[in-house]
């Protein structure tokens, strides 16, 4: 995934675009970068591999190596970034967030028309940022440059540009899948993903950018380079997994969802099974939490946790490459708090249910410590559909997704001609897929949440939230 910060301002800013970058840590575990303008120096850059050790201490000394009074910067899960570019549209930093699917077409299709020349990385790769100034710098404007990539682009891109002159360029996806927001105090303004990222460095909201919208940012001024447009397709995502708690996008808190969700799935249940003998309910740590929460308020089940992650020297699960290495590092990470386990009816609340392997893992983890029953839930629809507009995930094909697996080996391919049916847990292919998973994850129950659960849980309307991944719509 990935998340970027900027200000531009009429003080040194270092100190805050360092805090607001180091706020958005948990978007990405890759590289971490900033740039920044100074009136006297001009434009500056470092980038730092993060996947050993965290973005704050690999840059607790870039206050004796830049100085800026605009600057941005990015937590990034792809390529080194921000790049310092030098074009007919002058010299300026740039970062993204997003993904580009039709990566190699457009470098052929470019090297073609400009006989020109790309850096190339190990294996001859072209860094996607340099790719995205490339096609930028094709146009005579950065609003016409930006417009232009976004629309020959498949997948998504928000933009920061660090011009020569201090100012930023800030632009949303062009459907605005992902949030950019913007700040102001009183020597000039914020612009990020997360707002509570400027909002804890005393920046008020300004607003947020529309569905494609462009704007040049000044200590003194936002000016609008392009209007936004009338299609909005909001993740869902955003809210049900990747968002921190303190998150609010369009106007929708985080935690207040998830446990707007966790209640609409324990209604469900209520009506449709009774009262379950569980003793407790919990999530699964740490996305699932809240979740389980709204669920356990609205059952009048016990909240408990009943293993503990152990986060201060374990990296993070999914970071390794190998999907064997992930496991063992999230089996590594739980703690057992055994008298909440041991002769335990437990029920577990999860953010999603992707390939399974780490959920299988941690039920085995619980049954070793004595559970007696194991119940899940997951706080989103089967997941049907990799995404094909941002980077959040690393599965390479649908058949990584366990709920397509269990389809195909229910009915073949056929079966893939009944997802919708698959997804709905009242019809017989959905409780069969249920069933399934069940067995195969060794599951005493599950379900999912429904589609128009999760959709009211956000409380936006449908058309205007992506839901691919659960339905196949774009």
């Amino acid at each position: 995934m990935g998340g970027f910060f900027g200000i531009t301002s009429r003080e040194d800013c270092m100190m805050d675009v360092f805090f607001g970058v180091d706020y958005h840590s948990h978007l990405g575990t890759r590289r971490g970068g900033l740039a920044a303008y100074d009136p006297e120096i001009g434009l500056q850059r470092k980038i730092h591999n993060i996947e050993n050790a965290p973005f704050r201490t690999k840059f607790e000394h870039i206050f004796d190596e830049m100085t800026g009074t605009s600057a941005i910067g990015v937590i990034s899960d792809t390529d080194p970034q921000p790049l310092l570019i030098r074009s007919h549209l002058g010299t300026y930093a740039i970062c993204n967030v997003g993904i580009i699917n039709n990566y190699e077409e457009l470098i052929e299709k470019h090297l073609k028309q400009s006989y020109g020349h790309f850096d190339a990385m190990t294996g001859g790769r072209v860094n996607t940022t340099e790719l995205l100034a490339a096609l930028i710098d094709t146009q005579s404007s950065f609003a016409e440059g930006i417009k232009l990539a976004q629309d020959i682009i498949e997948g998504t891109q928000c933009i920061l540009i660090l011009c020569e002159d201090g100012s930023i360029i800030a632009a949303r996806d062009k459907v605005g899948r992902l949030p950019v927001c913007i700040g102001k105090n009183g020597d000039g303004y914020a612009v990020s993903f997360e707002s509570y990222a400027f909002q804890k460095l005393g920046y008020e909201d300004e607003r947020e950018l529309g569905p494609g919208e462009i704007v040049r940012i000044t200590p003194d001024s936002i000016k609008q380079l392009r209007k936004p447009g009338t299609k909005k397709r909001v993740c869902s995502f955003l809210w049900s997994y990747y968002g921190y708690p303190t998150s609010t996008y369009e106007g929708v808190n985080v935690e207040v969802m998830r446990y707007r969700n966790g209640a609409i799935m324990a209604e469900h249940d209520k009506e449709n099974l009774g009262e379950l003998d569980i003793d407790y309910v919990g999530g699964v740590p740490d996305s699932g939490t809240p979740h389980a929460i709204g669920y356990a308020n609205k059952s009048g089940k016990h909240f408990a946790r009943a293993f503990i992650k152990y986060t201060p020297t374990w990296s993070r699960s999914f970071m390794p490459t190998r999907q064997s290495d992930r496991n063992k590092i999230a089996k590594m990470k739980q703690i057992p708090v055994y008298d909440l386990i041991k002769d335990k009816d437990l029920l577990f609340v999860d953010d999603s249910i992707v390939r399974g392997t780490q959920l299988r893992e941690t039920v085995e983890f619980l049954y070793e410590n004595g559970a007696k029953s194991v119940h899940m839930r997951s706080a989103c629809p089967p997941i049907m559909f990799g995404c094909k507009y941002l980077n959040f995930s690393r599965s390479t094909s649908d058949m990584d997704l366990i709920a397509r697996r269990v389809i195909m080996e229910l009915e073949g391919e056929e079966g893939f001609d009944h997802i919708k049916e698959y997804a709905d847990g009242s019809t017989e292919r959905g409780k069969k897929l249920r069933e399934t998973i069940c067995e195969k994850l060794k599951f005493d129950s599950l379900d999912f949440q429904s589609l128009d659960g999760i959709v009211e849980a956000i409380g936006l309307d449908k058309c205007d939230l992506c839901t691919y991944c659960w339905d196949g719509e774009e």
